[in-house]
């Protein structure tokens, strides 16, 4: 049954690519015209600073939240690499629960925050602060569910890829 989804979860993980790519061009393309306006024109303008910092901050909880694999999370391969598995696995465990724990007990505070937000608005583009740092509540879920997996799988007692510190990659 589970192999039954791997291609729409392959095909929904290009989706979440093709859409923190279209976000990279997006906050390159105001950055440059900012550029092009304050330093060509002389004109400087606001909204293009404004967008830069918006998209990128969706752009970096958007990309841990959906795009980045476990693989590619940076850790101390030091250590996690020169133990053995059942080792890694109690890491593994240790560092779900805490990772659940604690972003369960900052979840009603975030969500209170964020929602209470909504009375604030960035200054050129008048984007709300709510709708603005809602990506931040699908991390914190995102995450939530990433750590249960991964926590639940370390449980079985499932071996991840079995990691090899010489092989050093960027993720490709």
């Amino acid at each position: 049954m589970a192999s039954g989804w791997a291609p729409l979860g392959a095909w929904l993980y290009r989706r979440a690519e093709n859409l923190l790519a279209a976000m990279l061009v997006a906050m390159f393309a105001a950055f440059l015209l900012q550029i092009t306006f304050r330093y060509v024109l002389n004109l400087p303008i606001g909204w293009t600073n404004e967008i830069s910092v918006v998209l990128w901050i969706w752009i970096v909880l958007f990309g841990a939240a959906f795009v980045v694999r476990e693989e590619e999370e940076i850790r101390f391969d030091l250590i996690y690499g020169g133990v053995g598995p059942r080792t890694r696995r109690a890491m593994t465990l240790v560092s779900a629960a805490a990772l659940i724990v604690l972003y369960g007990m900052s979840f009603p505070a975030v969500l209170d925050y964020v929602t209470f937000m909504k009375v604030e608005s960035t200054a050129y583009l008048k984007i709300r602060f709510d709708w603005l740092f809602s990506i931040y509540i699908v991390f914190v879920v995102a995450s939530i569910l990433r750590y249960l997996w991964l926590g639940f799988h370390a449980l079985r007692g499932d071996e991840t890829d079995r990691l090899d510190p010489t092989k050093a990659s960027s993720g490709v």
